[in-house]
């Protein structure tokens, strides 16, 4: 059986087949050592067929193609041309040996044509590559060099597709940073606190808070400045005067030593760094809020978004973890505890970096780990909804949230919660009703516009209608009475009768049936009398007797306009 090769270069497609495979042996080590010898690869492959692409955009196109197994029009056109034609009701003499076993079974099931992928081939396929230039002699090494280059670049800006709103690398990087802020201002006013408390050991006491610390040092300079004409300003920085006063009595009886100029100098600049540093964590504190609302909205909203903004760090990304199962979502964070219990055969961890969450906190020791099981489920499902939904909402965050909420309740007085997939469709309303109520403030512009574009055609309608002709009325006017009198409806093609420039527009049926109805109801009225007997009983005739007697006096009365 020929073996025929399917090579996909930066350049174009390249059809190869392979002679003397029985003689060689399908045998990888023997191909692997035949490979690097030109002299004898070149006498087992051979060139086939060979078409380039039109263009750079051609190549990108077919190359994400393959790259997703699918294969295109130009693809199969290639083959179909090339290779030997299938007879109907036989199987092929040939083979097509492919390197990505998804474009084989695509090619198979379009063309039934029978495709094959295995070490044998691949290595092929390598020798190809090797020597593809000495097999097209007009193709240079330079130009199959600048092809693979520009190809690449194409290829890899066009993978890296993103909206730049919903970038989470920037919530990954915000968290990291946040974190590493939290141990630096730690540490830095630590540093604060112990320098300055060589001169005021006392203001550490009464001032606790770091950040209030520094600015609180920045404000005094030195102790021996402090007085009551201090204690407004100290007040508005602290908000609350009895510390204030508090702070100024304890300067005056302070134990510490006094700092010469140069050392306040450096102790203030040093604590102005630790109160610029605090705002900065406080602007990206804000920063991965709103990030977070637009990143993941209902993950934000049910777990918060600091605790969020974590597991998608640790993940890697959101797409990493609405991949993860909710059991891995849980231990999330605690991996060396969890290989450890593996290890010992102890307990395993049942939870991770969803134990900072306020619900695992609020639930009782006992049911902690019910908790944690639940949340990670709610936890997987928000993030999934987050990744691969385009509408921007916190609706189902927020059902969520109220699950867990009623969850808790649960554990804690054995209300039972609602199901979940009545949540999920009071969720999917609330969404839609969101959808629709933005799609109406969108709508007011397109329906004014429209109702200026419906009056205008309509004056130009009136303003035809009363231009239309107002000749022959009397003759469409008879033709229209002498229809009625044979009891044929009118034609939809013939015109319709004009009075006094004004357009009669074709009754419809329904209308007509009830104008027959009254007609009838009126001629039973009039042609009924009283009985001979003298009982005063009407005589109610049948309906086809007044039928034919109103036709017979239409009749009459045509006949006498005629003459």
């Amino acid at each position: 059986m020929a073996l025929y090769l399917l090579y996909e270069s930066a350049s174009g497609y390249g059809l190869f087949i392979a002679h003397g495979l029985d003689e060689i042996g399908q045998n990888t080590d023997a191909v692997r050592k035949s490979v690097v010898d030109l002299n004898r690869f070149g006498k087992v492959v051979k060139l086939e067929a060979f078409q380039p692409f039109s263009s750079a955009l051609d190549a990108l196109n077919q190359q994400n193609a393959i790259s997703e197994g699918l294969m295109t029009d130009e693809l199969r056109n290639f083959l179909e041309l090339n290779l030997p034609k299938i007879k109907e009701g036989k199987k092929a003499k040939y083979s097509l040996g492919v390197a990505e076993p998804k474009v084989g079974s695509h090619i198979n099931e379009e063309t039934k044509i029978p495709c094959q992928s295995n070490e044998f081939v691949l290595e092929l396929l390598r020798g190809v590559r090797l020597h593809f230039e000495r097999f097209i002699k007009e193709l240079k090494p330079s130009d199959l060099e600048k092809a693979q280059l520009g190809l690449g670049h194409s290829y890899s800006r066009a993978k890296v597709k993103f909206n730049v709103n919903r970038v989470d690398n920037m919530v990954i990087q915000a968290i990291f940073l946040l974190d590493t802020l939290d141990k630096d201002i730690n540490s830095f006013s630590m540093r604060v606190k112990e320098w300055f408390s060589w001169h005021f050991p006392e203001l550490v006491k009464i001032v606790s808070d770091s950040y209030l610390y520094a600015k609180v040092l920045k404000f005094l300079r030195t102790k021996s400045e402090l007085s009551e004409d201090k204690i407004p300003g100290l007040t508005d920085i602290l908000g609350d005067e009895d510390k204030a006063k508090e702070i100024v009595e304890a300067a005056k009886s302070s134990m510490g030593q006094d700092l010469s100029e140069i050392d306040l100098l450096n102790v203030q600049q040093f604590a102005q760094r630790v109160i610029d540093l605090a705002e900065y964590r406080k602007n990206l504190h804000e920063y991965l809020v709103d990030k977070m609302n637009v990143v993941a909205p209902n993950l934000a909203s049910l777990i918060g978004e600091i605790v969020g903004a974590r597991l998608i760090s640790h993940a890697g990304s959101l797409t990493n973890l609405a991949k993860c199962p909710s059991s891995t979502l849980q231990i999330l964070g605690a991996e060396k505890a969890l290989f450890r219990a593996l290890k010992t055969r102890g307990n395993t961890p049942k939870y991770g970096l969803i134990f900072h969450s306020s619900f695992i906190g609020r639930a009782s020791a006992r049911n902690k780990g019910r908790m944690a099981r639940y949340l990670a489920n709610k936890c997987s499902i928000a993030s999934r909804i987050d990744c691969f939904s385009e509408a921007n909402t916190t609706v189902f965050g927020e059902k969520l949230r109220e699950q867990v909420e009623e969850r808790l309740d649960f554990y804690d007085k054995g209300v039972a919660p609602r199901k979940n997939i009545d949540m999920m469709k009071a969720a999917i309303e609330d969404a839609h009703k969101d959808a629709d109520a933005m799609d109406i403030e969108d709508e007011p512009s397109k329906v004014s516009a429209k109702k200026s574009n419906k009056k205008k055609s309509n004056e130009e309608n009136d303003v035809s209608m009363e231009d239309a002709p107002t000749n022959g009325d009397a003759s469409s006017v008879k033709k229209s009475k002498k229809k009625k009198s044979k009891g044929t409806t009118p034609v939809d093609d013939e015109p319709t009768p004009v009075t006094n420039g004004s357009v009669s527009e074709p009754e419809t049926e329904k209308k007509k049936k009830k104008k027959e109805k009254r007609r009838l109801e009126e001629q039973e009225q009039t042609q009924s009398g009283v009985n001979g007997d003298g009982t005063g009983k009407k005589k109610s005739k049948p309906v086809e007797d007044a039928e034919t007697a109103s036709e017979v006096k239409k009749k009459k009365k045509s006949k006498s306009k005629d003459v």
